[in-house]
């Protein structure tokens, strides 16, 4: 064991000294509970910081003082939260939580206007993180696999093009999700909705143009009854010609 711990500090330095000409720190999948004391030398250095395979509970607040951090990995760990100092974090780009325990956000997110991708899948949030809506840069979202019961009328704010929403326990969802003003993708597979759950609003006056809902309370071919699914079908069908 401690020839492996001593592999291990040799190694981490090795990826220090890679990190200070570079800016990527990749310190995954190295058993630790503890951010090292050292990486704060990197603070005013390190873009990309990879903090995955881990076994971290807690992300201290000095996470908050690697102010030009761009990417930030903290898949694969045991958080059930995380500091409100990452809304420091005001240059991030992507961030990727999932496979994690968290249960809840700081409201600090909604500092990060540079958001472009964030990933919390695989974890255990109940409530609809509403501190990602205005954030006017955001492209992709995906909270699949976690425990939301419904989508709230807060989410007209959202900007995503994409959001996956699936393997929840949705069984409501706010036709104010039709004025998203970007969404074109929506991913509902296997949550708890009825077809009458899913507003008509989605069809007839959203950006849409791909929605998946296989997996619900209802039969797939059933949501060709829904108002407005023709004028769906438009949106969808001309996409597709635009790819091919």
């Amino acid at each position: 064991m401690k020839k492996e711990i001593m592999g291990n500090t040799v190694k981490i330095k090795q990826h220090y000294e890679t990190a200070k000409k570079t800016g990527i720190l990749n310190i995954s999948n190295r058993q630790m509970m503890e951010i090292p004391a050292n990486m704060k030398q990197l603070s005013e250095i390190l873009r990309t910081l990879d903090l995955s395979q881990n076994s971290f509970k807690v992300l201290p607040d000095e996470i908050g003082i690697y102010s030009i951090l761009k990417q930030l990995n903290l898949s694969h760990n045991k958080l059930q939260g995380l500091p409100e100092t990452i809304g420091n974090l005001v240059k991030l780009e992507i961030l990727n939580a999932s496979f994690n325990q968290l249960k809840s956000l700081p409201e600090s997110l909604s500092n990060l206007s540079h958001l472009k991708q964030v990933n919390l899948s695989e974890n255990q949030l109940t409530e609809f993180p509403l501190m990602f809506c205005g954030l006017k840069h955001l492209d992709a979202l995906d909270l699949s696999k976690n425990k939301l019961t419904c989508v709230p009328d807060g989410v007209v704010g959202l900007h995503v093009i994409e959001l996956n929403l699936n393997q929840n326990q949705i069984s409501a969802i706010s036709d104010k999700m039709a004025d998203c003003p970007r969404l074109k993708t929506l991913r509902l597979e296997e949550n708890c909705l009825q077809l009458n759950a899913i507003p008509s609003r989605i069809f007839k006056e959203s950006k849409i143009s791909n929605i998946t809902v296989e997996g619900n309370l209802f039969e797939n071919k059933k949501i060709a009854d829904i108002d407005g699914y023709e004028v769906y079908m438009e949106r969808y069908t001309a996409v597709k010609k635009k790819m091919f």
